[in-house]
């Protein structure tokens, strides 16, 4: 084997098993392999093991080489480039998955003054749509959403039957919503 031989004569023999010539196919097209991985991966570890993958594939596709449909070197280069793709959408995608499952995880801090000004004013704003009801209406709500209540519970407090209590709670509630304005 002479130091001339070209990638293609190099890359046929390594298609019949020949370690030889893949120890100077190694040794001639290696930098240029690793610097086209490089240039995509940029992490000199990761380019390594992509690079590794490459030759390993060459080993062992190379009897699937064919010169009449273009250049050895252009065929590894194509080899290389689709492996160090792959290897970016890969780190991409578990990127994308840890992102998504830290989001999930992460307690979000709130403001805990402003939650309470906005409940106490929350609060008022009921209290002030409440007094918009009838005094038959806010008893029924009372004893139902504050007093914690069953419709059936509530008629025995205020001896009416169900079927009143109901219809208070009812227009209670669309009065409620009216003065305060939800849709």
């Amino acid at each position: 084997m002479e130091a001339l031989d070209s990638v293609e004569s190099l890359l046929l023999r390594v298609a019949d098993g020949d370690q030889r010539s893949f120890a100077e196919l190694y040794d001639r097209i290696a930098p240029r392999v690793l610097g086209l991985i490089k240039r995509l991966l940029i992490d000199h570890a990761q380019s390594e093991e992509v690079a590794q993958e490459v030759f390993l594939e060459i080993w062992r596709t190379a009897t699937r080489f064919d010169p009449q449909r273009g250049a050895a070197l252009s065929w590894v280069l194509t080899m290389a480039h689709r492996r160090a793709v792959d290897r970016v959408r890969a780190s991409q995608s578990s990127h994308d998955r840890d992102v998504k499952i830290g989001i999930r995880d992460v307690d979000r801090e709130y403001d805990q003054v402003a939650e309470s000004v906005e409940i106490r004013i929350e609060h008022e704003r009921v209290k002030r749509a409440m007094t918009q009801l009838t005094e038959l209406q806010r008893e029924a709500i009372s004893l139902a959403y504050y007093g914690g209540y069953s419709h059936s519970e509530v008629a025995k407090i205020l001896a009416i039957p169900i079927g009143t209590v109901k219809t208070r709670l009812r227009d209670g509630m669309i009065r409620l919503r009216d003065e305060m304005g939800v849709a």
